[in-house]
């Protein structure tokens, strides 16, 4: 498959890394500007003249003409006021679409009517989530650069390196596509591979989405166990890994490649361009995933208005000691993020499917997709690779069977 061609910009000048051109960068976070290129990368404001261009060109001047007066006002204000009414929404919403679907379109209580309340809930709740999500962790972000994670993890000793970059992981909200250029940058300032494969393994699994979102739909109680179990999964996995000696399975022209310092990091940014990077952030992540996230609610509120009560036990079930492993075989091949496939996981518990076999189904899809293996395979061999994926999916069966067994 042909690469899509990259197109050049101020986001992504600095993303090349001195070497080999050939070194697959991440196009899916967010950009972090320095405190010179806030304003400057604000779009220009076309003109407000539309009389007679209909409603919609109407609609769109007074969008602008409300955007100019909002830039008008103090950071502090517009930051304080838009978690205000974030906040605001948020709270009402139950209400609004109970309202919405019961009584302004009427529908019921049959399977249709309860699959799309479902729908129309979970949608607005988990953007909502997502959206505040990424804002707060966009500005986290500012504080930790790839850079500035790999000297965190600079010359720790192996196991207290696994305990740190799992913990990373969880505020440095790294994807999937992002491994290449992150196991490069750890190999190049030398740390372990074990350690390296703790962050990998911890950063999109046991990440920001997926804990707020757990909270929001579960309670503390579930977030709290995904959070543990995940950080032990990547903890241990990276242990045993370090432990293996797989060093001579990692690509040659990795261990060769030599990359900056990242000078451009030494710039503080100052706390507008910190606010700036996260509303980017937020605008870049979230206009990736929203239609993984309406896929995922959709499958989900098919799940919750047409399958009966308690089908899901006898397949999913803790009675079933096949539905683990089957679970995390059937999670590998998906690619989803946390913010997609939770609300299936929530559509299947409440049709019968047990927490532990659902937990790992989760972890699967996040931590073991296969668009992940084929990334990696860019700087790993296969031999590497079949130990990465069998190392962390006992881990998560082992984490299913336990909760299977104790709840």
């Amino acid at each position: 498959m042909s690469k899509p061609p990259v197109v050049a910009g101020p986001a992504s000048a600095d993303r090349g890394a001195p070497g080999d051109p050939s070194v697959p960068m991440c196009e899916c976070g967010a950009a972090l500007p320095s405190a010179h290129t806030a304003d400057s990368a604000a779009p220009a404001t076309p003109p407000d003249d539309v009389e007679g261009r209909g409603p919609t060109a109407a609609l769109r001047a007074l969008m602008r003409r409300f955007a100019r007066l909002l830039r008008r006002l103090p950071l502090w204000a517009r930051v304080t006021g838009g978690v205000a009414l974030w906040a605001v929404v948020y709270h009402y919403w139950l209400p609004t679409s109970t309202w919405l679907s019961q009584d302004l379109l009427g529908l019921g209580d049959g399977r249709f009517g309860a699959a799309l309340e479902f729908f129309i809930y979970d949608t607005v709740k988990v953007l909502l989530l997502l959206t505040i999500v990424v804002f707060g962790v966009g500005i986290v972000r500012t504080f930790f650069s790839p850079q500035r994670t790999r000297a965190l993890l600079r010359g720790r000793r192996e196991a207290t390196g696994n305990v740190m970059a799992a913990s990373l992981g969880i505020v440095t909200p790294f994807c999937s596509c992002s491994a290449v250029p992150l196991f490069i940058g750890f190999v190049e300032a030398g740390i372990p591979l074990g350690v390296t494969f703790s962050f990998l393994i911890a950063a999109p699994m046991v990440n920001e989405i997926a804990l707020v979102l757990l909270y929001g739909l579960f309670g503390w109680e579930v977030a709290t166990l995904y959070l543990v179990t995940g950080l032990l999964i990547a903890m241990v996995a990276g242990w045993v890994i370090g432990r293996l000696k797989l060093e001579r399975y990692v690509e040659d022209w990795v261990r060769e490649i030599r990359m900056g310092d990242g000078a451009g990091d030494s710039e503080e940014l100052d706390w507008p361009a910190r606010i700036h990077a996260a509303w980017q952030a937020v605008k870049e992540i979230v206009g990736k995933v929203w239609l993984y996230v309406m896929a995922g609610i959709a499958v989900g509120a098919l799940i919750h208005g047409y399958v009966p009560e308690n089908f899901m036990a006898g397949i999913m079930g803790a009675d079933a000691w096949w539905s683990v492993p089957l679970a995390v075989l059937l999670g590998v091949p998906m690619y989803s993020n946390a913010a997609g496939i939770i609300p299936i996981v929530e559509a299947l518990l409440e049709k019968g499917a047990a927490l532990g076999t659902v937990l790992a189904f989760m972890m699967a899809v996040i931590a073991l997709s296969l668009p992940e293996v084929i990334i990696l395979r860019k700087v790993l061999k296969w031999p590497l690779i079949a130990a990465f994926l069998g190392v962390v999916g006992t881990g998560i069966m082992a984490v299913g069977f336990l909760f299977n067994w104790i709840l």
